[in-house]
């Protein structure tokens, strides 16, 4: 596969599926690094990342968000990323290092999440509710629950497949992720013959590591079907913290705790849960905090 991180958006000829298919190595080798993730903890992360950017591209508002959350109060905690219409995404897993062995070369990631809890989906579209679908965990192993998802929240029958190849070395060779959707009225055998031709591919990081390109790979998705790609998106591990948003969270500690920092000449470093950007504020920046409290 190319050193890209883009997705394609794709429909058959005959309106029966949408599909979209994503290449996701690089966005989620720079979340294993950002969170020093252990192999099983950047398999979970890189998978909701994976989802999250995939559901993201599907907003359509420049200012809409949608967050993908699981906890199935496994070893991992919780595991969220949040997605933007413009393909950035971002993430966090509450026990980075936390980690099962294999079974038979498959990373254990079911077990890590657990099967005891929810998964979420809430998009914020500027409305003064945000959407909310909760569905409770049907495996752990994330695709799998997310069909379980579309099935039960938005009544849209999917198929999932969301993989990402660790290396011996822990860096990532390979992470994508594939959603074909079922349109209203969508022919039986269509639905059968992308689910075989499917079938017959394999894993997905596999065929992500193996691929020249994410268009050689739709045509194997789709082959005896005729189809158009609707659309192509670039996508990227992006946070949107910064300095003054860091900042009013720390204005927000108790009064007695800034006035220390600044009688005992501290540094306050504030770090970013999703990217773990290191901010510093010095005595003088946390006194300005403190006269800008209301």
């Amino acid at each position: 596969m190319n050193n890209r991180d883009y997705l394609l958006k794709i429909m058959d000829e005959g309106q029966n599926i949408r599909i979209f298919l994503a290449n996701t190595t690089n966005l989620v080798e720079e979340a294993h690094q950002r969170h020093n993730t252990s192999a099983t903890a950047s398999a979970a992360l890189g998978r909701v990342l994976t989802a999250a950017v995939m559901m993201g591209s599907d907003l359509k508002g420049q200012e809409d968000i949608l967050t993908l959350r699981i906890n199935g109060n496994g070893p991992a905690g919780t595991v969220l990323a949040t997605a933007d219409s413009q393909g950035g995404v971002r993430g966090l897993i509450s026990e980075p290092q936390a980690d099962l062995p294999s079974h038979e070369g498959k990373l254990a990631v079911g077990e890590l999440i657990g099967q005891e809890g929810f998964l979420e989906v809430i998009k914020d579209l500027g409305l003064k509710q945000p959407f909310e679908g909760k569905v409770p965990l049907h495996s752990g192993e994330i695709a799998e629950d997310l069909a379980h998802y579309y099935m039960l929240s938005e009544q849209i029958p999917a198929l999932v497949s969301l993989g990402v190849l660790v290396a011996p070395d822990l860096h990532i060779k390979a992470a994508g992720g594939l959603i074909v959707q079922a349109l209203p009225g969508a022919k039986d055998e269509i639905l059968a013959q992308v689910e075989g031709n499917i079938l017959q591919l394999g894993n997905i990081s596999q065929l992500i590591n193996e691929a020249s390109d994410l268009e050689h790979l739709a045509k194997q998705i789709m082959q005896g079907i005729s189809y158009t790609v609707l659309a192509q998106q670039e996508l990227d591990f992006r946070c949107s913290c910064s300095r003054e948003k860091l900042g009013a969270i720390l204005s927000t500690l108790g009064e007695e705790e800034l006035k220390d920092a600044v009688d005992k000449d501290e540094t306050i470093e504030v770090v970013c849960n999703f990217c773990k950007e290191a901010y510093h504020f010095s005595p003088g920046e946390i006194k300005a905090l403190e006269v800008q409290k209301p």
